[in-house]
């Protein structure tokens, strides 16, 4: 009975195989048929087409241990040579000097610098008001910082000295410090060791009187010189890469957005209206909110002096660069309006009648060295950071323009030392915080400037001030040089012409800047570079979650494949699908990486639901009996074969994998190989080799990856040609991993 039931079981399964549909592919589950498939393999008929072979380089073996041994030796040994070269790398102005063409460069040199530093004496003394400082620091700061970067720095054109947005960082630090010290309430300061009456502190452990312009560039001095300590940190650990995290269009972006709040707190000097300045978020807000409350107040005499003095600056200065080309030296403007102001606030005693508010007194000469208040270092190391990055950003990102413009070189590292010493040294004679200027390197560079030399010819020029002329500025009114600031921000506030532009460029790059202009100004300045910075890097991850994929096809005539979706007339091979994904794989992008490949090519699960579906429906038990002989027939389900046969990965735009993405690559190959379609990965960089071998997607190298898309088409063809699905992984179709 059972061997009839066993014949009528095997018939019904041969009448089910005539009236079965043509589905996916030919598999036949005989012993025979699979002995034959390992037989092929092993005698690997579907290698016929020649490969491509390469030797890798042989790795060294040396151990992290003998590694770092290495290097201490090397960094250890002195010698006269090494000594030279170490002292020249960081002095660099003594390997230029003594080479100097004195009848070349010394005419370009002496004219830039006196351009240059007539250019920075308004400045210096407006943009000390910005950082909360007395007029005389301002030129202390731009003094200092050109003679040093004329020893440390590589550059031959940056101009380093006073930043109208390091002024407005250091201004919010000097402000919220003098609060806390008690000069703007009647309350005491113990954390400090001193006593407050609201105007001067008494330090207690050294009974030294204070008054609020002392204890101001304290301030200001310790955060400068914890700014250089950072900056020189960085130097000497060679971590100059940080700046890579600050793009152009963020660093654009937080200096327009940080232009917005010097104009805000320049605005009450303009009105001559005497308001404390707002600190913290929203301070933008909170300091026009102030202004429309007191416009009231307004003297009428401030008001006229601003409107006069951007009449005139904001022409003349349109007129320069319009014409810069034609002028051998721009129009020292804010120079004749300082002076001229001066003369009028002077002989009209403008402060006596109309009680305008003016510089004061600045006093000639240098005062003693001293050094920063360790007691507030804690109080002000936070803030130094952002400003040591800020810094040292702009400062290399200028170095590196200029030199590219100029065909030579300027190392990172050194740059950073450069600007770290810069704001270290000067921080012990009554300066703050500085780095390199556009608007000043751009007049230094068009004024004929060869080399650094031009900045000793400025600090020449600032000495003169310093000795003999500082004190004339008495009566100059705090309006100019709040007049002279804004104008000054022409240059950041024109950014927003470039959006146009920058928009059809990257649209990516527009939103950024978008971004960081917008928290810069409305939030913060510290809070807006950082959100500045975590929203740029939030986008390069989204550019990598979601990239671009194609498939492939040929051109003609050509061994080159380009996308299909991007280039008309390719061709394209009915069997094998060609597919480019352009980014890394890995943990984040896996499964957009393999929803893109399922829906271009085909979706191998759907495929074998479908096929283990119909299988059910079409299959019949029936027995039958042959001759009163029970007798086992085999099972075969004949499908018709898919037209793809081979999809190959090209992996050229894939930077690198991660064990995620390994991960991913093997179940591909796996849903693929279970429906009959082979995955061949193409254009492997070796990083990609080596992670997808040590990730055991593969037994041997070789056997594995194909050097270009051309090489795997040809060996996926020679394997249609003997009709049979070869593996080149090594792995072999087995009747079991059939059965599944």
């Amino acid at each position: 009975m059972s061997s009839e039931n066993t014949e009528q079981h095997d018939l019904s399964l041969e009448r089910k195989d005539q009236y079965s549909p043509p589905s996916v592919i030919h598999v036949e589950l005989e012993k025979e048929s699979s002995t034959d498939f390992q037989q092929l393999e092993a005698t690997n008929q579907c290698r016929r087409y020649p490969r491509i072979h390469m030797e890798p380089q042989e790795k060294s073996n040396t151990n992290f241990k003998q590694f770092i041994i290495k290097k201490l030796q090397k960094s250890c040994q002195c010698s006269p040579t090494k000594a030279k070269h170490t002292i020249f790398g960081f002095l660099p102005f003594l390997q230029w000097l003594p080479k100097y063409d004195l009848k070349k460069n010394i005419l370009g040199d002496v004219m830039s610098g006196l351009i240059v530093g007539i250019l920075l004496v308004p400045q210096s003394i407006a943009y000390s008001l910005l950082a909360g400082q007395e007029p005389i620091y301002g030129l202390y700061t731009s003094f200092f910082a050109s003679i040093i970067y004329f020893l440390f720095g590589t550059s031959r054109h940056i101009s380093v000295g006073i930043f109208g947005v390091l002024c407005l960082m250091i201004g919010e630090v000097v402000d919220r410090e003098l609060h806390r010290a008690g000069f703007d309430t009647a309350h005491i300061a113990p954390s400090l060791g001193m006593v407050s009456n609201g105007s001067i502190l008494l330090n207690q452990t050294s009974d030294s009187i204070c008054d609020r312009s002392c204890y101001a560039i304290t301030v200001g001095s310790t955060v400068t010189f914890m700014a250089g300590v950072y900056q020189v940190a960085m130097g000497f650990f060679q971590v100059g890469f940080v700046s890579v995290y600050l793009s152009d269009a963020l660093l654009s972006g937080f200096v327009t957005g940080a232009s917005f709040t010097v104009l805000t707190s320049q605005a009450k000097y303009l009105l001559g209206l005497s308001l404390p300045r707002s600190g913290g978020v929203g301070s933008l807000i909170t300091t026009w909110i102030h202004i429309f409350r007191n416009i009231h107040k307004t003297n009428l005499c401030d008001l006229i002096t601003s409107l006069l003095c951007l009449l005139v600056l904001l022409p003349t200065k349109e007129l320069n660069e319009r014409f810069k080309s034609k002028l051998k030296a721009p129009i020292p403007t804010e120079l004749i309006v300082v002076v001229a102001a001066t003369l009028a606030s002077h002989f009209g005693k403008l402060n006596e009648k109309y009680k305008t508010s003016v510089a004061g007194h600045i006093p000639t000469g240098f005062m003693p060295p001293k050094a920063p208040d360790w007691n507030l270092i804690p109080n002000v190391a936070t803030d130094a950071i952002a400003m040591s990055i800020i810094g040292f950003a702009i400062t290399v990102s200028l170095s590196e323009m200029f030199a590219k413009k100029h065909g030579y070189t300027v190392r990172a590292n050194q740059e950073m030392y450069a600007i770290g010493f810069c704001n270290i040294i000067p921080s012990f004679f009554h300066c703050f915080t500085t780095s390199a200027a556009l608007a000043k390197t751009l007049v230094k560079e068009s004024t004929g400037c060869q080399t650094q030399l031009s900045s000793v010819v400025t600090a020449l020029v600032l000495l003169l001030v310093l000795l003999v002329i500082a004190p004339l500025f008495y009566s100059l009114q705090k309006s100019v040089l709040g007049v002279i600031t804004i104008v000054n921000l022409r240059g950041a506030l024109c950014k927003f012409k470039d959006l146009p532009k920058m928009w059809r460029v990257s649209r990516m790059d527009t939103v950024i800047w978008f971004v960081t202009m917008l928290s810069t100004a409305l939030i913060s300045t510290e809070i807006g570079l950082l959100i500045g910075v975590c929203f740029s890097m939030f986008c390069v991850i989204l550019r990598t979650q979601k990239p671009e994929s194609s498939l492939l096809g040929l051109v003609e005539e050509s061994e080159i494949f380009e996308s299909t979706s991007a280039y008309k007339n390719l061709q394209a091979n009915p069997g094998i699908k060609i597919f480019r994904f352009v980014a890394p794989l890995y943990y984040i992008n896996k499964e957009c990486f393999k929803s893109a490949l399922y829906k271009k090519t085909l979706n191998p699960i759907l495929v074998k639901a479908a096929q283990k579906k119909a299988a059910k429906r079409k299959i019949k038990m029936e027995t039958v009996t042959v001759s009163g002989i029970q007798d086992e027939v085999s099972v075969k389900l004949s499908y018709d074969p898919l037209e793809l046969h081979t999809i190959v990965i090209d992996c050229s735009a894939i930077q690198f994998l991660d064990t995620a993405g390994i991960h991913t690559l093997k179940e591909v190959r796996r849903d693929y190989e279970a429906i009959g379609i082979q995955v061949l990965l193409a254009q492997c960089n070796p990083s990609v080799k080596d992670s997808l071998v040590r990730g055991e997607y593969c037994k041997k190298e070789d056997e594995s990856f194909f050097y270009s898309v051309h090489e795997a088409i040809a060996f996926a063809e020679e394997c249609q040609n003997q009709k049979e699905i070869c593996f080149p992984n090594g792995l072999s179709l087995s009747s079991d991993q059939l059965d599944k």
